[in-house]
Order: C-alpha cells, then structure tokens, then sequence
C-alpha cells in the first residue's frame, strides 16, 4: 500500500488547534519538526488531497503532497526519538524505558495523541526550566496539560501534587494513563475544564506553569496570579522567540518579575515571580 505525505508550515497561532485537527482527521500521529513543519500522512492519493483541501479550507494553508514508501506511520513517528536529560530529570520514551539504567528522577514518556512529548522546543524550555526552579514540596499547577509530561516531570522532581487542566479530556486520559506508569497517579490529578475557571479553585500553588501561546497566556495572567501564593513562580511556553518582546510587557503589566529565561531551537520560554 502507498502512502501520501502532507507537509506544511503552521504559525505559532494555528499549531496545537492544527495538530490536534490532523490527529482527529487522520487517526494518525502528527510530525512536529525543528523547522516548524508539520507532516501528516494519508493512505492514498485521493484522501490526501481531499485532506489538503480541508486545511485549505478550515486554516488557510496549503500543504505539499508527496508519495512515500510503505511504511507504519502510527509507529514511524518514533524514529530518532531518543531519552533526553533535563538536568537533574531523565526524560524516556516508553518504547526505549527497558533499554535505560534507572538513575535519578524519570519521566516514561508514551504522548500517544497528545501534545507533549519533549521533543519540541517549547515543551523543553518549560521542562528545563521547570527543573530549574521546581521549590522541593510544591503544589504545581499546569495549565494546558497535554500528555502530561510537564505535571508528571513536577511530582518525579520532588512536587508534592501536581494538577493539571486540559479542555481536551482525551488528552486527559492520556496523560492519567502515563501518571500511572509513573507511579504518581497518587499525586497528581488531571481536570478537564477552561483554566481561566478552575487554576484559581485549583490553587493556591507554588508553582504554574502555562505552555500553551502568548495570547492564551496573556489571557490567563490574571488566573494565574489568583492562582499563586505570595512570591510564587509561573512558568511561561510555547511561544517563538520573537514573541517575547511583546510578552515581558504583559508580564510587567500583571506584576511578574522575569528570574530566568531558555531559548530552544526558535522557542522562548521565560520563568516569572510574584512579588
């Protein structure tokens, strides 16, 4: 059987709404690649033109199409995915978990259908910053929770609970399902809900962190500070670099204080205090 590929380059404002899009519309995974391409595959010609038109249509894009080999692209999506090192955190795919010494706090990492696998730049500014600042026995709240890399990653490090809350609730089943192969099921929840809404009941915290886009995030500055404890600390990604002169105003505006920042392969992300 010959497949189809579809190649096409999102802004920062269309990717997780697309990726998530492809996924529903294909039953396939989504290739996020360092240069900001998405791939997509199709099993025949027709499907995959009947699909580029729909992108067309529903978000402006036109994709390029292209036949490839056949191959199973439910699991091909792994290729070159390897374990990865976040400081003190050891980041592994499930499909590689026996092949990896045990040593110090792990993730194993299946994100199946959701968003976040660690492989994109945004998740792995948030991940390094996270293990950068994670305060020893904190409450962590993560808005946008995905796979539930980053909340999980929170309760491995030395969180004593992490929530996390995700319009999505199929990501949600996702990510109780890799808490449970972690072994923090017991320290962690995940909500499906508007995070405006439920980070203020869901606090206080000690930590939030926020990987979604700069205008959501800018949305959510005001729920976040509800959210915090005095002096807490917000964690922001899932924004391009250039972005970031147009988010530290916002951050300043809502009474953060930058304390420290990652770029990663065109990604910003930026670690804020409450006074």
């Amino acid at each position: 059987m010959t497949w189809w590929s579809l190649q096409l380059t999102p802004g920062a404002a269309q990717r997780t709404e697309l990726a998530r899009w492809l996924v529903e519309a294909t039953g396939q995974a989504v290739e996020e690649r360092e240069d900001g391409q998405f791939a997509a595959w199709a099993p025949t010609a027709d499907a995959a033109r009947t699909l580029a038109r729909q992108i067309e249509q529903q978000f402006a894009l036109h994709a390029s199409l292209a036949e490839v080999d056949d191959v199973d692209w439910s699991t091909r999506w792994r290729d070159g995915i390897a374990p990865r090192r976040f400081g003190r955190l050891l980041l592994v795919p499930s499909w590689l978990s026996g092949t990896v010494p045990d040593a110090g706090p792990r993730v194993v990492l299946d994100p199946e259908n959701a968003f976040g696998s660690g492989e994109h730049g945004s998740t792995r500014s948030a991940l390094t910053l996270l293990e950068r600042h994670l305060p020893p026995g904190a409450c962590v709240l993560d808005l946008g929770s995905g796979s539930g890399i980053l909340a999980i990653a929170a309760v491995a490090l030395g969180a004593r609970r992490a929530i996390g809350i995700e319009c999505d609730d199929e990501a949600n089943v996702v990510a109780r399902r890799n808490a449970t192969a972690n072994d923090v099921a017991g320290a962690s929840l995940f909500l499906t809900g508007d995070a405006a809404m439920l980070a203020p009941v869901a606090g206080p915290a000690e930590l939030v962190l926020s990987n979604i886009l700069r205008t959501v995030n800018v949305t959510l500055l005001p729920a976040i500070r509800q959210a915090l404890v005095p002096g807490g600390l917000a964690i922001f990604a899932g924004m391009e670099e250039p972005e970031a002169s147009l988010f530290l105003p916002e951050l300043d505006g809502a009474g953060f204080n930058v304390v420290d920042e990652v770029r990663d392969a065109g990604w910003w992300g930026v670690a804020a205090r409450l006074p």
